[in-house]
């Protein structure tokens, strides 16, 4: 498949300075398309397209934005108007964990901000100009823990489910006017995430093979599970009642953040 012609020649995607919105843009690059990059490290965005263009014989912009302000969302949908899109990677994203009462409220709605109004945003401009062009694709980040509650993790997780049925609404609704619609729902992932969500996880992919994953799945099924642990939770969570999920997934998450606690114990 040549991707420039199923989906046209640029491709948008999101969080592409670090981890898998990275690893997404390295490989779109490598199957010939054109990159309009985002995110809000542009000096890494700038260093990335001086090693991609050359590389893969592609064209590459850059945009610094804060996907969390409108304003930002505007200009990147703005931006991207004279370029002839045919794919959104909306890749950025961040999480936060530990007992919800004891978490920053605003960054809490912040996070909600970017993982979801965000999202919701650039997918409807985009998804407008893929049905005129009756083509084009949206990948959107799910995730593992946006299959069920997950406490120590519990806004993080409603984001995911938010974008996890976001997804699936759509995959259903745009097909007939040929775009097609990927959730993508890894596991724990070797990128900066786990430093920002202040986790400490065992049993990580690589961005490279989570990207790689999902850009082999578009086009052939409504929701990915890069990596091997998150397809065995699939397997033995899936039977299972919700409540019991939430539970299996609590300890888990206890699990990855049993720092804090320790943290928290030490004398002042």
């Amino acid at each position: 498949m040549r991707w420039s012609n199923k989906y046209g020649p640029w491709a948008v995607v999101t969080g592409a300075s670090d981890g898998i919105g990275q690893q997404v843009a390295v490989e779109l690059a490598k199957r010939g398309l054109n990159l309009l990059l985002v995110a809000r490290r542009l000096e890494v965005l700038e260093r990335l397209a001086a090693e991609l263009a050359p590389s893969q014989g592609v064209k590459v912009e850059t945009i610094g934005a804060d996907l969390s302000k409108p304003g930002d969302v505007d200009f990147v949908i703005a931006s991207a108007d004279a370029l002839e899109v045919g794919l959104l990677a909306a890749v950025a994203g961040y999480g936060t964990s530990g007992d919800f009462i004891a978490l920053d409220g605003p960054r809490e709605l912040n996070m909600v901000d970017v993982n979801c109004r965000a999202v919701v945003a650039l997918s409807h401009a985009f998804a407008r100009r893929f049905a005129a062009q009756r083509r084009g694709g949206l990948i959107l980040m799910s995730s593992l823990v946006g299959f069920q509650g997950v406490p120590r993790a519990a806004t993080y997780a409603a984001t995911k489910a938010f974008i996890q049925t976001f997804a699936e609404g759509l995959r259903i609704e745009l097909a007939p006017l040929g775009v097609d619609v990927l959730a993508a729902a890894p596991g724990p992932v070797r990128s900066g995430f786990e430093a920002r969500a202040n986790m400490k996880m065992g049993m990580a992919v690589s961005p490279s093979t989570v990207a790689r994953e999902i850009l082999n799945a578009l086009g052939q099924k409504g929701t990915v599970r890069p990596g091997i642990l998150s397809r065995v939770l699939e397997t033995s969570l899936s039977p299972l009642p919700r409540r019991v999920r939430a539970r299996i997934m609590g300890l888990v998450m206890r699990g990855m953040t049993k720092h804090q606690d320790a943290k928290a114990a030490l004398p002042a």
